[in-house]
């Protein structure tokens, strides 16, 4: 299947490929200018200047580089197919087995990235140079932890939903704007995923700091797997006396 754009063709699968890093950036563009209403954010700006152990402009460049890797990669096997269009309710259950596969695969894979000190010293630990989240650090990993969790796992929800390549296009890129959401640092009213998903940005914020690494684990949608594993971090979001929120562990944080 193939679908217009301004006189030129493009496929479903490219579009797939290249839709959610358009998404990627678009979003995350938009958090920065809000990431001005300190009323609204986790953590001060100027933590988010000083406690980070990365500059921004490295972030940037790893960002692109796993997106120039996984677009490579899943360019590469892309190949066009024909697909019936699905009812609502089938497209409807292909996205709810597409994110409980790739919620478990994630899981599972992150946790023991946690777990390992090998992969936690080399790999893993990239992505927690970033103490104080902001969402165009979302995808800010290891090529390698790029490819294990995003793309396989990605690949994982694709072939067991049995989603076509036009409804990937949606799913991934919904799978995006989430990803960058929980990576926002912020607490804004009024946002549907904070209203849908327990798994949002303040519960993730939890698991960014020092003494919640070893907790709240799931990603990006259900909180599901932390909960029946013991890895569940509760919360409660205090106002914080200089303005805007903080997360704080509403039992004690114990180390493994």
């Amino acid at each position: 299947m193939e679908m217009m754009s301004g006189g030129l063709r493009f496929s479903d699968e490219m579009l797939g490929t290249f839709a959610p890093i358009i998404v990627y950036w678009i979003y995350s563009g938009i958090y920065v200018v809000l990431g001005s209403l300190e009323n609204y954010r986790l953590h001060s700006k100027k933590d988010e200047d000083e406690k980070n152990l990365v500059p921004k402009k490295d972030v940037v460049k790893g960002v692109l580089l796993q997106q120039a890797v996984q677009a490579v990669v899943t360019g590469s096997d892309n190949e066009s197919s024909q697909a019936q269009p699905a009812s609502l309710i089938v497209l409807a259950r292909q996205f709810l087995v597409a994110m409980m596969v790739l919620d478990t695969w994630q899981y599972f894979m992150h946790r023991y990235m946690h777990h390992n000190k090998f992969l936690y010293r080399h790999i893993h630990s990239q992505h927690h140079r970033l103490i104080v989240p902001y969402a165009f650090g979302a995808l800010y990993n290891h090529p390698f932890e790029g490819l294990l969790l995003d793309t396989v796992g990605g690949a994982l929800a694709f072939l067991v939903s049995g989603m076509s390549p036009r409804a990937s296009i949606f799913f991934f890129s919904f799978a995006t704007l989430k990803t960058v959401d929980d990576h926002c640092g912020l607490w804004l009213p009024g946002n549907l995923f904070h209203l849908f998903f327990r798994n949002n940005s303040a519960y993730h914020d939890i698991h960014h700091q020092l003494y919640g690494n070893k907790y709240n684990f799931s990603q990006p949608f259900f909180v599901m797997w932390d909960r029946i594993l013991g890895t569940y971090m509760p919360y409660s979001l205090e106002k914080r006396t200089n303005g805007g929120f903080e997360a704080r562990p509403t039992k004690d944080c114990k180390e493994d």
